[in-house]
């Protein structure tokens, strides 16, 4: 299964997507990236060292401080810090790890699946959501 189609199956079905670098910039992609997803359905937890609320929720100092389960931890961080998110996403017990478009990493990759977690790279979120029409399942 090729990534493309890895993504498409992800966003089925799930609910709940931790976004690691959600900005507070409304002019950023890793802003209006997870804002999309938010109105398509799903539960977008940020992950900001100093934000405190993100898209009107409260948002994290680290994945492990969330207190609820996440199907997708969403990386909008540069790649040299991917393979660290990749531990954080395995400890927390998440499904996924994907990292957006431009973003890259082996080493990612294999903690990600060796861990047992889906695992998609260089892939935008939004775009892919489009394409297949795919709404969230938080309520």
């Amino acid at each position: 299964m090729d990534d493309f189609e890895t993504a498409a199956r992800l966003l089925d079905g799930a609910g709940t997507i931790a976004v690691v670098g959600l900005s507070t910039n409304p002019g950023k992609s890793a802003h209006s990236v997870p804002a999309a997803m938010q109105a398509s359905g799903f539960r977008i937890v940020g992950v900001h060292p100093s934000a405190t609320e993100l898209l009107g929720h409260r948002a994290y100092q680290r994945l492990a401080d969330i207190e609820e389960p996440v199907d997708i931890v969403n990386v909008f961080r540069p790649s040299a810090e991917a393979a660290d998110v990749a531990r954080q996403a395995v400890a927390i017990g998440a499904r996924a790890l994907w990292l957006q478009q431009g973003i890259v990493s082996a080493e990612a990759r294999r903690i990600a699946e060796e861990a047992g977690l889906a695992y998609v790279e260089d892939q935008c979120m939004a775009v892919v959501r489009a394409l297949t029409g795919a709404r969230g399942t938080a309520s």
